[in-house]
């Protein structure tokens, strides 16, 4: 069902259902993705947030449930067939009003706000049913709904479950940092005020930071100076920024500051790192 797609991102025309194909430019897997379940229909993926990496294919999914800036990394097939890969977005309030209709289970999540788990039977079905309806665009309005709760509700029986029910759960430690993430996203060009989102977050600075950092593996200053590099490298290449234009863009008041971060995260420096971008993207 996915292989007749055109290379590149795709929007199916089934509500919060995106397919990717193919070759993506390099910038565009250095970003911040959405929450998500992502699964993967063929190829590999290695998705780096913070100092941790996973690998996942065929036989696995991968779920986030806050706003992360990460790092993807493509992979072909064996056979050298191109990556396909789908993903839903997820609406806490849609998981809400499922998990509403669920017996009671633990909203608490102590760990990454990322994993990854071994694909089942039931959610393949899940998935098939859903893809399904881009042939049969007629019914989506009718059935996507339905598919879409019956995949919420395979990660919910699976080791993903607790992870999906704290960003439900208005008042758990994971939905209170998801609203400070956004918070930073929203306003990542601006001095970061890490007391202000403690306070947005109804914790001490330091139970905040301790949270924050178990939930996305990076510090608050971190997650903020990801987003900017990652920001200002999207100027450069989509829109031709200069260094010292992007830099100041995203909030740096030093552009020598600026190049000497995005060296340490792209292991280039910035014009050199774009240019070899755009020229790999030429002759794609």
């Amino acid at each position: 069902m996915a292989a007749p797609g055109r290379n590149g991102r795709l929007e199916t025309g089934i509500p919060r259902v995106a397919m990717v194909r193919g070759t993506i430019p390099e910038h565009e897997l250095a970003t911040v993705y959405e929450p998500m379940i992502n699964l993967i229909l063929q190829g590999g993926k290695s998705m780096t947030v913070g100092e941790q990496t996973f690998d996942y294919d065929p036989a696995t999914y991968f779920v986030m449930s806050v706003e992360l800036p990460a790092v993807g990394v493509i992979r072909s097939d064996a056979a050298g067939a191109p990556y396909m890969a789908v993903a839903l977005t997820l609406v806490p309030s849609i998981l809400a009003e499922l998990i509403a209709g669920l017996p009671p289970g633990c909203a608490q999540n102590g760990g990454n706000a990322f994993s990854v788990a071994a694909v089942t039977p039931e959610l393949l079905d899940a998935w098939t049913r859903m893809l399904g309806l881009m042939a049969h665009p007629e019914d989506i309005a009718a059935l996507a709904p339905a598919y879409e709760r019956e995949i919420l509700y395979r990660v919910l029986q699976g080791p993903h479950g607790s992870m999906l029910r704290a960003i439900a759960a208005p008042d758990s430690a994971m939905a209170r940092l998801a609203a400070a993430i956004a918070w930073i996203r929203r306003d990542f060009n601006l001095p970061l005020r890490v007391e202000a989102l403690a306070d947005r977050a109804a914790m001490s600075v330091s139970a905040f930071h301790r949270h924050f950092k178990a939930t996305t593996s990076l510090s608050p200053v971190q997650y903020q100076k990801r987003i900017r590099l990652m920001h200002a490298r999207t100027l450069m290449v989509a829109k031709g920024s200069s260094v010292a234009a992007a830099a100041y863009d995203v909030g740096y008041e030093s552009a020598t500051q600026f190049s000497r971060e995005y060296a340490r995260l792209f292991g280039m420096a910035p014009l050199r790192d774009a240019a070899r971008m755009l020229a790999h993207m030429r002759n794609i």
